[in-house]
C-alpha cells in the first residue's frame, strides 16, 4: 500500500488501555494516519492523543467527544477512512451505524453486541457495501487456539470453557469465549451428556449454557487482562489449551491488519480468522 495515501484512522475510546494501544500502534504505522481521537471523559478533553499514548513526541491530535465531525472528515480524504471502536456495548451500536452511514469503515474490537444487533449492522452494511469487522479477539495465538480446539472436539465428547478477565470488563461471558463455544457447536454434536441429575446449590455455579451443552465460566479480578482455557475430559485424562495475555501490544498485529483488510471489504465479517 506503498503508493497509495495513508488510511485515515478514527479511534474511538482513545483514552483506554487498548484505545491508548491503536493510538500508538496507527501512528507508528507508514500506511496509516490518525486523523481524530474521540473520548467522552470530561478530564482528557484536549490532550494530545500522543502525549497520552505514551508516545514521545506529540501528534498534535487534540481528544474530543465529538464523533460525528471527525467521521465527517475523515469521509473527505481521498482513501476511504476507518473508525476503530474499543468502547463500551451501549455505545457501539450507534458508532457503528454512524461510521456507515459516512462511508467510513468500522474495526470493532467491543464485544457484547446481541445477535440481533450484529444482523442488523450486517444489513446496513449490506445496503451500504461498506465493509465492516467486528473482532471479539484480535490475538493471533487466540485465533490458534480457537482452531486447535474444534480440531480437538472431534476426538472429545466433554468441554467446558473458561475466561478470566480484569474487572473493568462489562460484558460476560466474554465475546472470544462466546465465540469460541459457537465454532465447537458448529461441530453438529452435543456434548457433556449428563451422568447425574444436577442440582445448583446456587445459581449459576455450572456456569451459562452456550448451546450444544458446552459451559462457560467467567472470572473477574483485577490483576488480570483476558485470558481463556478450553478443558476437554475423557476417561483418564485431561486435555487443556490455554491462552494468556501479558500486555494489550499482542492485539495490535491483529489491529492494524484489520484496518488494511477492512477496506476490501463491501459487508459486515465477524472473527479475525475470517480475514488470515
Amino acid at each position: 500500500m506503498s503508493n497509495q495515501a495513508p488510511i485515515p484512522v478514527v479511534v474511538i475510546g482513545a483514552g483506554g488501555k487498548m484505545g491508548r494501544e491503536v493510538v500508538k500502534a496507527v501512528a507508528q504505522a507508514s500506511d496509516m494516519n490518525l486523523v481524530g481521537a474521540i473520548d467522552t471523559s470530561p478530564e482528557l478533553q484536549g490532550k494530545d492523543a500522543g502525549e497520552l499514548a505514551g508516545l514521545t513526541e506529540p501528534l498534535e491530535i487534540p481528544i474530543t467527544n465529538q464523533l460525528e465531525p471527525m467521521l465527517a472528515f475523515a469521509a473527505q480524504d481521498r482513501q476511504p477512512g476507518v473508525m476503530v471502536d474499543f468502547t463500551h456495548p451501549k455505545s457501539v451500536y450507534d458508532n457503528i451505524r454512524s461510521a456507515i452511514a459516512y462511508g467510513v469503515r468500522p474495526v470493532i474490537g467491543t464485544t457484547g453486541l446481541t445477535p440481533e444487533q450484529i444482523s442488523e449492522l450486517a444489513e446496513f452494511a449490506d445496503k451500504a457495501s461498506t465493509g465492516c469487522l467486528i473482532i471479539p479477539n484480535f490475538s493471533i495465538g487466540m485465533v490458534l487456539l480457537q482452531q486447535a480446539a474444534v480440531a480437538a472436539s472431534q476426538y472429545f465428547e466433554h468441554v467446558e470453557i473458561i475466561e478470566l478477565h480484569h474487572n473493568q470488563k462489562a460484558d460476560a461471558p466474554s465475546g472470544t469465549a462466546i465465540q469460541t463455544a459457537q465454532l465447537l457447536a458448529e461441530m453438529g454434536k452435543e456434548f457433556n451428556h449428563p451422568l447425574v441429575e444436577e442440582t445448583e446449590k446456587l445459581l449459576g455455579a455450572r456456569g451459562s449454557q452456550a448451546g450444544e451443552g458446552i459451559r462457560i465460566h467467567s472470572v473477574r479480578l483485577p490483576g488480570l487482562i483476558a485470558h481463556q482455557e478450553v478443558i476437554f475430559g475423557a476417561a483418564g485424562q485431561i486435555y487443556t489449551l490455554r491462552h494468556d495475555t501479558s500486555d494489550r501490544a499482542c492485539y495490535m498485529p491483529g489491529v492494524l491488519l484489520a484496518i488494511r483488510k477492512v477496506l476490501q471489504l463491501k459487508s459486515l465479517v465477524y472473527g479475525l480468522e475470517k480475514i488470515l
